[in-house]
């Protein structure tokens, strides 16, 4: 597993974990994919620049 999808699977369980405490675990993981999408991105263009 690379670095990289090792910080999407952690946004995605995170937002699952606060999704349950809602009571919406779909929304939850949505938002913490996207979140995941997110800093996979910026961590990878500060490794360009």
């Amino acid at each position: 597993m690379k670095k990289d999808d090792a910080i999407i699977y952690g946004c995605v369980i995170i937002g699952a974990g606060l999704g349950f405490i809602v009571d919406k675990a779909l929304p939850g993981v949505i938002i913490g994919l996207g979140l995941g999408y997110l800093l996979k991105y910026a961590a990878i263009k500060d490794r360009e620049e």
